[in-house]
C-alpha cells in the first residue's frame, strides 16, 4: 500500500527534482518574492539596507565596537561545525557567514535584502563551500533532513507569531534528527540607537520565544514519528549587559528530538513540566518562604555556608552551579569569596527570578543560563568547582552527567553535590507514587557515590546526611509556624497549608527509611 505524502513533503520532493535537473543537489532553492502582507517589513529594511554596512545591519551607531565583543561571544555558544551543513537565515551582509564558513562543510546564507546578499557574496563568495540566496524565509522550502545546524541572528523578531510558528515547523523538517537550531533576538524592547521612522519589530519576551519554539512540532510521514525542539541553553549576550546595561539580547540553542506519543501530564518537554507544574513562579516563591530569602534548597543559607566552606574557595576561581535555582548560593559565593559563578537551571521561572535579583545585587561575576546540563557543552577544564544542590534527582543518566562534570573541571577541581536519595527497595507504595509523580530518579547514597567514582573522580566522599535533613525540616516547620500570619498575608493560606503538609510528608518518608539525603564531595586528579 502506498503512503500518503504530506503537501509540504511533496513540495520538497518537487524542489529536489528541480535542483537535480539543474545539476545542483545542495538544497538551494530559487528566489521567492516577499508576500504582500510583509510589505511593511520590506519597506523597513529597504530603508535600512541602502549602504549595506554593519551599522545598518545592527541598527546601532556603536556597531563596530559591539561586534568586536559580541561576535566571538555568540560564536562560542555554537557546537563544533566541522563537517556540518549549515543554513544561515537572515545572514545580512555576512557578519557571521565568514566565521561559519571557516569550519562548516557547507553554508547556505539567506537574506531577503538584495544589497545585503550582494555584499555577503562579494566578501565571502570566494569560498567554495558557500551558497547565497535572496529570499523571504516565510516562503523558503528545502529538502527534508538537509541540514545539521540552522543559525539565525536577529530574524525571528521580524516575523508574526503565525509566521514564526510555521517557520519553526519547517525548520524541524529541514534539520536531521539531532540537528541544532541557534537563534538570537532582541527581546522586550529596542536595543539599537538607530533612529527609526517606524518600527514593525515584534519584541517578544524570552518566555514567549521559548514557548513558541518548543511548542511547535513536525511529524515525519513515514512511521508517523513526531519531532520537536528541546532547549539546550538560553543565555543573555553579556557584551550588551556590560557595554550597554542591556539585559534583552538573548540567545537560544535547541536540539531536534523525537517527541513521545504520550507525555506526562500533557507537557511536551520536561522543562514545560517544571515551569508549569513543580516550579511555577508562585510555587518558587512559596518554597523560598520556607527555605529563606534567595534559596529553594534544603537548609537555605545555613547549609550553603556549611557546604561551601568545604571548598576553600579562592578569589578568581570559576564555579559552575548546576540547578542554581533563584541564585542565593551564587550571590553568597561571589560576595563572600570573590569567585565567578555561572548558574544553570532548566526552569525558565527560576532563572528569570535569579536574573531579577542579579540586577539588585550588582554582581557582574554572577551570570545565569536556562540550560540542560545533560546537553550543554563546555571546554575541558573550564571550571575550578562544580556545585549542585538537590537538583540531579531529576536526571536519569547520572553517570553520563558526572563524566561531563569531570571533563569540565580543571585538574585538582572539586565537585560538591547534595541531593535527594532513597533507601533500599522495596519502597512503600506512597513513596513509589511520590517519586513517579515528581519524575525523580533516586539511588542510595552509596550507589550515588559509586557513580561519581566510576566517572573518574578520586577522594570520593558519599555521606548519608538524612539525620541533618530531618533536623533542617523540623527547623523549617517551626519557622513556618512562627511566620504563619506573615506567610498567609504575603502568599496565601492555601499555599501555607500545602507547604506545611509537604514538609511533614518529607519527615514521614525519612522516618520510614524510604527517603534519604546525601552529601557528595570529590576531586579531579
Amino acid at each position: 500500500m502506498s503512503q500518503k505524502i504530506q503537501p509540504s513533503e511533496l513540495h520538497c520532493l518537487r524542489l529536489q527534482s528541480v535542483w537535480r535537473a539543474a545539476g545542483d543537489d545542495r538544497g538551494v532553492p530559487f528566489c521567492v518574492p516577499p508576500p504582500a502582507g510583509r510589505s511593511s517589513m520590506v519597506q523597513f529594511w529597504k530603508e535600512h539596507s541602502r549602504k549595506a554596512t554593519v551599522e545598518e545591519m545592527m541598527l546601532d551607531s556603536h556597531a563596530m565596537e559591539l561586534t568586536k565583543q559580541e561576535l566571538p561571544e555568540v560564536l562560542s555558544l555554537l557546537p563544533c561545525l566541522a563537517g556540518q551543513r549549515v543554513l544561515e537565515l537572515g545572514a545580512g551582509i555576512g557578519r557571521f557567514t565568514s566565521h561559519l564558513l571557516a569550519s562548516a562543510a557547507h553554508v547556505t546564507a539567506v537574506d531577503f535584502m538584495e544589497n545585503f546578499v550582494e555584499k555577503n557574496r562579494q566578501d565571502n563568495g570566494h569560498h567554495s563551500n558557500a551558497s547565497f540566496l535572496q529570499a523571504d524565509v516565510t516562503k523558503l522550502e528545502f529538502p527534508l533532513n538537509s541540514y545539521s545546524v540552522i543559525f539565525s541572528n536577529w530574524l525571528l523578531m521580524y516575523l508574526s507569531d503565525e509566521e514564526l510558528g510555521l517557520l519553526v515547523e519547517k525548520m524541524l523538517g529541514w534539520l536531521a534528527p539531532g540537528g541544532l537550531l541557534f537563534f538570537r533576538e532582541s527581546c522586550n524592547h529596542q536595543s539599537g540607537d538607530c533612529k527609526r521612522e517606524f518600527n514593525p519589530t515584534n519584541y517578544r519576551s524570552q518566555g514567549q520565544y521559548s514557548h513558541l519554539v518548543t511548542s511547535a512540532h513536525w511529524t515525519q510521514t513515514e512511521g508517523g514519528q513526531k519531532f520537536g525542539f528541546d532547549i539546550i541553553l538560553t543565555k543573555k549576550v553579556q557584551t550588551y549587559v556590560k557595554m550597554k546595561k542591556n539585559q534583552n539580547q538573548i540567545c537560544w540553542l535547541l536540539e531536534k528530538v523525537p517527541r513521545p506519543q504520550v507525555t506526562p501530564g500533557g507537557f511536551l518537554t520536561f522543562q514545560q513540566f517544571l515551569d508549569n507544574k513543580q516550579y511555577t513562579r508562585r510555587g518558587i516563591l512559596r518554597y523560598e518562604k520556607m527555605f529563606g530569602a534567595g534559596f529553594v534548597s534544603t537548609g537555605g543559607l545555613s547549609t550553603t555556608k556549611e557546604f561551601v566552606d568545604l571548598l576553600n574557595l579562592k578569589p578568581g576561581q570559576k564555579v559552575l552551579d548546576v540547578g542554581c535555582g533563584i541564585g542565593g548560593g551564587n550571590f553568597y559565593m561571589a560576595k563572600t569569596f570573590g569567585v565567578e559563578v555561572l548558574g544553570l537551571d532548566l526552569s525558565e521561572n527560576m532563572v528569570e527570578i535569579a536574573m531579577e535579583r542579579a540586577i539588585d545585587e550588582k554582581l557582574p561575576m554572577v551570570t545565569f543560563e536556562v540550560a540542560d546540563a545533560t546537553k550543554r557543552s563546555f571546554e575541558e577544564g573550564s571550571f575550578d568547582v562544580i556545585y549542585s544542590r538537590d537538583t540531579i534527582l531529576h536526571i536519569d543518566d547520572k553517570l553520563a552527567l558526572f563524566k561531563r562534570f569531570h571533563s569540565w573541571l580543571r585538574p585538582g577541581g572539586q565537585l560538591l553535590i547534595s541531593d535527594y536519595c532513597c533507601g533500599e527497595k522495596p519502597w512503600s507504595p506512597t513513596f513509589q507514587d511520590y517519586v513517579q509523580q515528581r519524575g525523580y530518579v533516586l539511588y542510595t547514597p552509596q550507589q550515588y557515590g559509586q557513580f561519581i567514582e566510576e566517572a573518574g573522580f578520586c577522594s570520593v566522599r558519599a555521606e548519608d546526611r538524612t539525620a541533618q535533613f530531618i533536623q533542617v525540616i523540623q527547623t523549617e516547620l517551626e519557622r513556618a509556624v512562627a511566620i504563619k500570619e506573615e506567610y498567609i498575608t504575603e502568599v496565601s493560606e492555601e499555599d501555607y497549608l500545602e507547604v506545611v503538609r509537604g514538609w511533614s510528608d518529607k519527615l514521614k518518608r525519612c522516618n520510614v527509611g524510604d527517603q534519604r539525603w546525601g552529601l557528595f564531595y570529590a576531586t579531579k586528579s
